[in-house]
């Protein structure tokens, strides 16, 4: 079949995790690097005519100043995560997709990302209907200048607090909210969804702010006719606890109690040094154990900032369990990984699958897509064995290339 151009628009298009994917997109598009990390780069999905590397095409939102370049550069000199031939290799991509970034918004971002964006880049002063206009217009104009055959928003920017006010259950209640900042309850990532609807684009929330969640927004994206996909990308300790969790109820241990601690320091960390932030994080990895289990052990998830840990980051976990004549046992571990290289294969893999998605006419939120995220929509299934069985199930259900 005739290739597609397909646009991959980030939403902090300069953080961590985007800056390492726009790098191995470099790479994998010159056909320079082993595909390492990506699910979609795995024998089942062969078949699937999923877009291919060099026909993605790079675009996005950010609310800080700098060069793309110098921010990916961090990932070499704060980090020590991204070799810096890869970095060279990639000046002329880094070129090109600076050239369709355009300034993000903070309307409803909360005082620590806005604090970010006041250290350095302009913050337009606007109402919430004005931010998704303006984002509307350059998601449109990306698409029309780039002869996209199809745009997938992925929101990759720092987890805002969560909603002060209630957003109404039905959109026409919402509507009149939009021109004051001061009566709009949505936050600045479901404006982002809303432009990236309006626009006809599908939208993947790789973060646990609210995005398309609400149940008016989530009436949108079918009304609109987009797929969209969510919430809080799985790459560390939750995805380990989704895998494990499912252990100890297949063999009939109880659980007592789970611990976990997680430290970190790229840009994320430090927006969720602020508590407000920070409650969003905790509640999205701290759900899923009495899913699995089927009854709640006492838990605590904790979140600290260190800054000199760049983007790499670590969680120690104390599992305590009762088994055969109530003895209590222990299982600890700990999980150490960097961050952007672990969550940028499945970024590429989310825009790969949902374009497939929305091509082959699914509208609304993708329940199969469950195993990527630690609060996937419309899904109660947490093993993460069963999530990818969904996966498997879904590409099972689709057309060959041939067809």
């Amino acid at each position: 079949m005739p290739s597609r151009r397909v646009g991959a628009w980030l939403i902090g298009a300069k953080g961590g995790v985007a800056t390492t994917m726009i790098t191995g997109l470099a790479a994998l598009a010159r056909r320079a690097l082993d595909p390492v990390g990506l699910v979609t780069a795995t024998e089942p999905f062969a078949g699937l005519s999923l877009v291919d590397f060099p026909d993605i095409v790079v675009g996005g939102h950010d609310i800080r100043a700098g060069r793309l370049a110098a921010e990916a550069g961090k990932m070499w000199t704060q980090s020590r995560a991204i070799r810096p031939d890869l970095l060279a290799d990639a000046a002329d991509f880094f070129a090109a997709v600076e050239s369709r970034l355009r300034p993000g918004t903070v309307v409803g971002a909360g005082d620590r990302i806005r604090a970010i964006a006041e250290q350095g880049a302009a913050v337009v002063v606007e109402s919430p209907r004005q931010a998704i206009e303006r984002i509307r217009s350059d998601i449109a104009a990306f698409a029309a200048a780039e002869r996209l055959d199809h745009v997938v928003v992925v929101n990759l920017a720092s987890t805002e607090p969560p909603p002060e006010w209630p957003i109404p259950r039905d959109v026409a209640d919402l509507e009149p909210l939009l021109d004051e900042v001061a009566t709009c309850p949505l936050p600045a990532s479901s404006l982002y969804f809303l432009a990236a609807a309006e626009a006809g684009a599908s939208y993947v929330n790789f973060t646990p702010s609210a995005g398309g969640t609400p149940a008016c927004l989530q009436d949108v994206a079918v009304a609109r006719g987009i797929a969209q996909a969510g919430c809080d990308g799985k790459t560390g300790e939750t995805l380990l606890k989704s895998v494990l969790a499912p252990m100890f109820a297949a063999r009939h241990l109880e659980v007592m109690s789970w611990v976990g601690h997680n430290i970190f320091g790229n840009m994320d960390g430090q927006v969720l040094d602020d508590p407000r932030n920070k409650a969003a994080k905790v509640r999205s990895k701290d759900h899923l154990l009495a899913s699995i289990l089927g009854y709640a052990p006492q838990t605590h998830v904790s979140i600290e900032y260190i800054a000199s840990m760049g983007d790499w980051k670590t969680a120690w976990d104390h599992v305590h369990f009762r088994g055969f004549l109530g003895t209590p046992m222990t299982l600890q571990f700990t999980w150490q990984g960097c961050d952007s290289i672990l969550a940028a294969p499945l970024v590429l893999d989310l825009v790969r699958l949902v374009e497939r998605a929305w091509r082959g006419g699914e509208r609304g939120g993708l329940d199969w897509l469950a195993c990527f995220f630690k609060s996937p929509l419309g899904v109660t299934e947490q093993s993460f064995t069963e999530q990818v069985t969904m996966l498997h199930d879904w590409v099972e259900r689709q057309p060959s290339a041939s067809s």
